[in-house]
C-alpha cells in the first residue's frame, strides 16, 4: 500500500541556525488518523503547516499525489491543495456568511471567482453540502450565520467545509484545544468517522494525550523538532511520554 504522504528529511527555520523541525522524515498512511503529540514549542504545528505550505520549509521535501509539494509554484499549488483539506484550531470561519455559504466555501477551487461571488454553485455541490451538515449533526442549521454558532458547532462547520473539498488528505491543527472535554470527544469522533467513512487519511496535531490515544490509529511523539516515538497508541508507555514531554511529575 503506497503512502498518501511523504515528508523526507524536512527542516524548518525560522531564524537563521534555529531549527523549528530538525530532519523529519515520515510516510503517512492512506488512511486512518495519525496523532502529533509534543510539547508546545516543539514543531508540531509548523510540522502540520508546512504540509500545505501556509508556512515555507527550508529544506526537505513532502511527496504528495506523485509531486513534490515544496517545488510547486503558485498555480500548482493552488491545485494541490485542492486535495489537502485542513481544519483550523480558530475555525476560520466567515463570520456574517451563513452556515451553507461556509461550506460551499470548500468548493472555492473548483468554480469560477465570478460564480463564486454571485453564489452559483453547482446542484450538485449543494446537494453535497446538505448531506454534509447531517452528517456532522447540524442539519438544521444551514442558513444561521456562523458567528452565532458555539465553538464546537463552529469547529463542525470546519470539518465540513474540508470535506466538501472531496481532499485526499485532511490535516487538523489542534482542533480541540479551544473546546470543552465532552465537544473534545465529539470533534475527534467526527474526524475518525470522517476518515472512515470517506477514506481520508487524517493527520492531527494535539496536546491531548487520552484523546490520541483513543481516537488515532498512530502516534508520532515530538520532541524538540525531532520524531522520538512512531508506533500504536499501545505502546505508548509512562516511558515513552517521559521521553516525549520531560520530567516525571506531569504523570503523577
Amino acid at each position: 500500500m503506497s503512502a498518501a504522504l511523504q515528508i523526507k528529511d524536512l527542516r524548518k527555520e525560522y531564524r537563521r541556525g534555529v531549527p523549528v523541525l530538525q530532519g523529519i522524515s515520515l510516510e503517512i498512511a492512506p488512511r486512518g488518523v495519525t496523532a502529533i503529540i509534543g510539547p508546545s514549542g516543539t514543531g508540531k504545528s509548523t510540522l502540520i503547516r508546512c504540509i500545505n505550505r501556509l508556512v515555507e520549509p527550508t529544506s526537505g521535501s513532502i511527496l504528495f499525489e506523485g509531486r513534490d509539494l515544496t517545488r510547486l509554484n503558485a498555480r500548482e499549488l493552488r491545485l494541490a491543495r485542492r486535495q489537502i483539506g485542513m481544519v483550523f484550531q480558530e475555525y476560520n470561519l466567515v463570520e456574517r456568511l451563513t452556515v451553507m455559504e461556509n461550506l460551499l466555501t470548500g468548493r472555492l477551487g473548483y468554480v469560477s471567482a465570478f460564480n463564486a461571488w454571485l453564489r452559483r454553485y453547482p446542484p450538485a455541490d449543494i446537494e453535497r453540502a446538505f448531506a454534509l451538515l447531517d452528517e456532522v449533526g447540524l442539519g438544521g442549521f444551514a442558513r444561521q450565520r456562523a458567528d452565532s454558532l458555539s465553538g464546537g458547532q463552529r469547529q463542525r462547520v470546519g470539518i465540513a467545509r474540508a470535506i466538501m473539498q472531496e481532499p485526499r488528505l485532511l490535516l487538523a491543527d489542534e482542533p480541540t484545544s479551544s473546546l470543552d472535554p465532552k465537544t473534545s470527544v465529539e470533534i475527534m469522533d467526527l474526524l475518525r468517522d470522517a476518515a472512515a467513512r470517506h477514506g481520508i487519511p487524517v493527520l492531527v496535531n494535539m496536546h491531548d494525550v487520552d484523546l490520541a490515544r483513543r481516537f488515532a490509529d498512530r502516534i508520532i511523539g515530538m520532541s524538540g523538532g525531532q520524531v522520538v516515538f512512531d508506533g500504536p497508541p499501545a505502546q505508548l508507555s509512562d516511558d515513552r511520554l517521559r521521553e516525549i514531554y520531560g520530567g516525571q511529575d506531569w504523570l503523577q
